[in-house]
């Protein structure tokens, strides 16, 4: 199943928050579920997708390895432990969801442990999440660039990481945009909500169709149902080169997402 451009992200949702917000994203058309091991909400995640009318293969699901879980007898028994929790017998896509802090994990010895994971039928898919670029050259080494679907990282108009974005483009491997709409920041911001008026649209709907024009896919998360509509307009918006050159304009480096473990970014 290729993965939908547009998903549900499920990143600091916890008990029925979780399973109402994946139950409402599922009843109103959302096919691309995103969540992690250290989400602590993949049993929610699980009843809210069996609990769906919505077929298990219409459902692109996503889940990523946390870092206690890298070394390469860890990575299968932690993966179909994930499957248990989500009641699947296959994941759609499975990303390292962060490299091994200082390094105490070849990013090597993971990916070919995932790659294994992935010839048993654990996941129809696998990559990477959080690599600048150093590390996606040591991912590409170890397994090929044909086997890493995507690279999942903190993208928005604030950090547009242009030089992840443009390595990943150049070595065919697809990008994955998290905290698209930075914590809600681009609700206040003048430019956005500018070009909002003009389309009558949301701030929301306007970054998210920015990064869609990109070619990124894009996991927004919300627990208001009116919000999570809204973010499943986003594709229908179209901007012009104007609008698009305003928001890259955007850019200032504003990471909000670097714990004390993460790599060293570009």
């Amino acid at each position: 199943m290729t993965m939908p451009q547009l998903g549900l992200g499920t990143f600091r949702l916890q008990g029925q928050q979780a399973i109402d917000s994946v139950a409402a994203g599922l009843e109103l058309g959302y096919r691309h579920i995103d969540t992690a091991q250290i989400y602590g909400n993949e049993e929610e995640v699980g009843a809210a997708l069996a609990a769906s009318t919505v077929a298990r293969d219409e459902v692109f699901v996503t889940t990523k390895i946390w870092t206690a879980n890298l070394a390469g007898g860890l990575v299968a028994p932690s993966l179909k432990e994930s499957l248990r929790k989500l009641r699947l017998e296959q994941l759609d896509l499975t990303l390292v969801h962060w490299p091994s802090p200082g390094a105490q994990v070849p990013v090597r010895e993971t990916m070919e442990a995932l790659l294994e994971a992935r010839e048993a039928g654990l996941s129809a898919a696998i990559g990477i999440s959080n690599f600048p670029v150093a590390l996606m050259r040591e991912a590409i080494d170890a397994v090929g660039a044909a086997n890493i679907a995507t690279n999942q990282v903190e993208l928005h108009p604030y950090l547009q990481n242009r030089g992840v974005a443009a390595f990943a483009r150049e070595m065919g491997i697809h990008v994955t945009a998290y905290m698209p709409l930075a914590y809600g920041k681009v609700m206040d911001d003048p430019v956005i909500r500018g070009i909002a008026t003009r389309h009558e649209a949301t701030a929301a709907q306007v970054t998210l169709a920015w990064l869609l024009a990109k070619g990124y896919a894009v996991i927004p998360s919300s627990t208001k149902r009116a919000n999570l509509a809204g973010n499943l307009e986003a594709p229908r918006l179209v901007l012009d080169a104007g609008d698009i050159a305003a928001i890259d304009a955007l850019d200032r480096a504003g990471r909000l997402v670097s714990p004390e473990f993460a790599p060293t970014w570009d």
